[in-house]
């Protein structure tokens, strides 16, 4: 069997850490077999909770209680409850040690910017090092805020890549070159052939959640910096040529026919058959949308992969800045950044119950020879109890040290790495946006966005008629204002590099 590679750890979600008081804990006296006082450390994560979370957390606590005297008590909060759970957590001192945060949930830069979140810097050095060497340095990059670190970043794509998603059948019928598709506007003979000679099939089949390919950082939507835009020039997206020009397009293809018509309020009915929709991308993402759509899928690019600090901050692991253990709690991310079986009992459960180990075809072995996090096993999940303990992998850590699954890639982790390395750093890479001088202005953006995104970013409205009335409202709550305070910190920031 191939030698096992040593994995680059993925750097851990950023443990969400409030301004809460005490968070380790563990019955007082408690030591294991080296003598060691054994501390509980209390983690919310994202997800929801498992019918054998418990007996895999035992599994776990035997284990960590002796490798270094900590034991877990892991929360689970559902994906729509998570936001609001954590901020009660923070703000009123729930006991808690670890948390995951990110850019998109329990947001990182507003609660280490409120003081939740611990500086770890000083534990990166000692008890951290191994992960902070292993983890690539953008992701820690990142995670500094005020060139502070807040929390230990989960190594997994490192990029923004938007992708259009084509369901293979008619790819291969009309012998269609998707690899060639890459704007919206190279979707239109295509979407035109599917109309005409497949009746059934929406061609652009688009939903609520679609935002139209937008090439620029929204720092804070609908304002940020185009990509590749060297002179970090501030601009309102709406003003932007190339958006007036894709609202345009989009508006054509609605009244074509080519996108269905109740895109603008749709949730995703996988029994539609559609011909191309669009998806976040990432190495071999198209098994993943194949099987989730229960047949097979093909995808390219939209744009070149991007960087930004949401993107690098996708998931995070951020400790409690009251934490009575830090020491500890920064030792257990590195020991599940850098301990195999640990990261794998966290991730897919009990080996015998919910998996068991299968080699590798020999043909595999040898291709993927050489190649960066590549394990001698793959994992087989029990069809009849992973249902009991499936977790969202990311959530708890980095990828890089798991074993994939059956029917992937040996080498999956390699190619993300190959794709992490090839990604761009958008000009705004590293910038953070203090948006407190002009909170007021920023709070009026929201119910403006979703008044108006969803129908123009589908199609569904004329952007000749719309357009103008969303720009009036963004001036009348005051978007200049935050157009000029972003250009003054991104000036200042630039000047400082």
């Amino acid at each position: 069997m191939m030698k096992l590679k040593k994995i680059a750890a993925l750097g851990l979600a950023l443990v969400m850490a409030a301004t809460s008081l005490t968070a380790c804990g563990g019955k007082k006296g408690e030591t294991n077999e080296n003598g060691e006082e054994i501390v509980e450390l209390t983690w919310y994560q994202v997800g929801d909770t498992q019918k054998d979370a418990q007996k895999v957390i035992e599994k776990v606590n035997e284990y960590t209680t002796e490798k270094i005297g900590v034991k877990l008590n892991i929360i689970n909060v559902g994906w729509g409850d998570y936001n609001q759970k954590m901020q009660v957590v923070i703000n009123t001192g729930d006991k808690w040690d670890m948390c995951f945060t990110c850019s998109w949930a329990n947001d990182y830069l507003q609660n280490a910017n409120k003081g939740a979140f611990l500086e770890l810097d000083e534990y990166l050095e000692k008890e951290g090092k191994e992960m902070h060497d292993l983890v690539d340095s953008r992701f820690w990059e990142a995670a500094k805020i005020g060139g502070v670190t807040y929390g230990v970043p989960h190594e997994k794509e490192i990029g923004s890549c938007p992708m259009w998603v084509f369901t293979k059948e008619y790819v291969d019928k009309y012998n269609i070159p998707y690899q060639d598709i890459h704007t919206l506007e190279d979707l239109e003979p295509w979407l035109k052939l599917i109309h005409e000679k497949e009746p059934d099939v929406v061609p652009l089949y688009l939903t609520k959640d679609y935002t139209a390919p937008t090439y620029m950082d929204k720092i804070q939507d609908p304002v940020g910096i185009e990509y590749g835009d060297d002179t970090l020039t501030v601009k309102n997206v709406f003003e932007t040529e190339r958006m007036k020009s894709t609202l345009k397009t989009m508006r054509k293809y609605y009244t074509e026919g080519y996108v269905n018509k109740d895109a603008a309020t749709a949730s995703d009915d996988k029994s539609i058959k559609r011909f191309v929709t669009k998806g976040d991308g990432q190495p071999y993402a198209e098994l993943i949308w194949g099987k989730d759509l229960g047949y097979e899928v093909v995808a390219t690019e939209i744009m070149d992969t991007q960087i930004t600090n949401a993107s690098a901050r996708g998931a995070l692991t951020a400790i409690n800045k009251n934490c009575e253990h830090p020491e500890k709690a920064v030792e257990f991310l590195n020991l599940m950044y850098t301990d195999e079986y640990l990261r794998n009992l966290l991730n897919y459960g009990i080996e015998g119950e919910h998996y068991e180990f299968v080699e590798p075809a020999k043909e595999e072995i040898q291709a993927a020879e050489g190649k960066e996090y590549v394990y001698d096993k793959k994992v087989r999940l029990n069809e009849e109890t992973k249902k009991d303990y499936s977790v969202p992998y990311w959530v708890q850590g980095g990828m890089f040290n798991t074993y994939v699954l059956e029917n992937e890639p040996l080498d999956k982790w390699a190619a993300f790495k190959e794709f992490n390395d090839a990604s761009k750093e958008a000009p705004s890479f590293g910038f953070d946006f203090d948006l407190e001088p002009v909170s007021t202005q920023v709070a009026g953006f929201r119910n403006i966005l979703d008044e108006f995104g969803k129908s123009l970013y589908t199609g569904s409205v004329d952007p000749d008629e719309y357009l103008p009335q969303l720009q009036k409202k963004l001036e009348a709550t005051g978007i200049q204002d935050v157009i000029d305070e972003m250009q003054s910190q991104i000036d200042e920031w630039k000047a400082q590099k």
